[in-house]
């Protein structure tokens, strides 16, 4: 699965995991990426993009048609 949301672009990043003693050790923090079936009206069928929690919102506000121009013009294949 990968941990990539095709919208927004975030990805796991590095961070510290800090126990009661406050001792630091190294840890990765993934995105909330999920596998999501839209409609695309102007091609009359279903896409399935990776999305994390936001960009499912950044669709829903800036609408499917414009986020797919925007992520075919990055070259990426939808």
């Amino acid at each position: 699965m990968p941990m990539v949301c095709q919208v927004t672009g975030r990805r796991p990043r590095a961070a510290k995991r800090v126990s009661h003693s406050h001792r630091r050790t190294n840890r990765w923090q993934y995105p909330n990426v999920h596998k999501k079936r839209y409609w695309l009206p102007s091609e009359r069928r279903m896409i399935t993009l990776w999305v994390s929690t936001k960009g499912m919102k950044t669709i829903d506000k800036q609408g499917i048609e414009r986020v797919v121009a925007d992520i075919r013009s990055r070259g990426e294949r939808v």
